[in-house]
């Protein structure tokens, strides 16, 4: 089994430590090798949050070099696009559509008034100079139908899982998800992750690689 690097990002309070650990159990279920290497920004204060991560055999150590992630998994939008130098060429970015803004660029624009808010389509025309293979999800919205707002970190999961590179299944996933979120959210987890993948799914991989949906 060749290495998966990906890079979880986002900011403080969306759960990507929860992430990681989601991962890293179902590594264990399946198996396989999961290291990691946390990065923790002013997580207590909204700040920026990075997390590399490796799924393989011979993995020597956790941190993923510049230019050689197969994936960047992003809670938000802009943080996509601070960590990007980290995916390789025809890399796969996997995001939420959210964007949490900075006070730093709020402060910017009080004193040029003629500066505008980085959107949406900013970041996307940014991020394909570097892949083509980006994959946005509204991930609050498919949270709310699980029935649960704060499972948009586990819907942005299930849309990665699709990748036919990632090399564990969703079957070990949903059981790691089981195992590690307390049991009156397990339900609305287990049914954000396979929103996350069917959406994932239908909209990106006729693009991508993919693995089959479960029935």
């Amino acid at each position: 089994m060749t290495t998966f690097s990906v890079l979880l990002s986002g900011v403080g309070g969306q759960g990507l430590v929860l992430l990681s650990n989601i991962i890293g159990e179902a590594g264990a279920i399946a198996g396989k090798k999961v290291v990691t290497g946390e990065q923790h920004g002013l997580s207590q204060r909204s700040g920026s949050i990075s997390i590399h991560l490796k799924v393989g055999e011979n993995i020597r150590a956790p941190l993923i070099p510049i230019g050689s992630g197969d994936a960047i998994l992003s809670l938000e939008a802009m943080e996509a696009l601070r960590y990007i130098e980290y995916l390789k060429d025809g890399g796969v970015v996997v995001m939420n559509r959210r964007i949490m803004r900075p006070v730093t660029e709020t402060g910017e624009m009080v004193k040029d008034k003629n500066r505008k808010h980085m959107e949406l389509e900013d970041i996307e025309t940014r991020l394909k100079q570097v892949t083509p293979h980006i994959m946005v999800l509204d991930a609050l919205e498919l949270a709310k139908d699980a029935g649960n707002p704060l499972t948009e970190n586990v819907v942005i999961l299930g849309a990665l899982s699709v990748l036919e590179a990632f090399p564990l299944g969703p079957e070990e996933l949903k059981a790691a998800i089981g195992k590690l979120v307390p049991p009156k959210a397990r339900d609305a987890n287990i049914k954000a992750f396979e929103l996350g993948m069917k959406a994932a799914h239908e909209r990106f991989c006729k693009d991508l690689a993919c693995k089959g949906i479960p029935k």
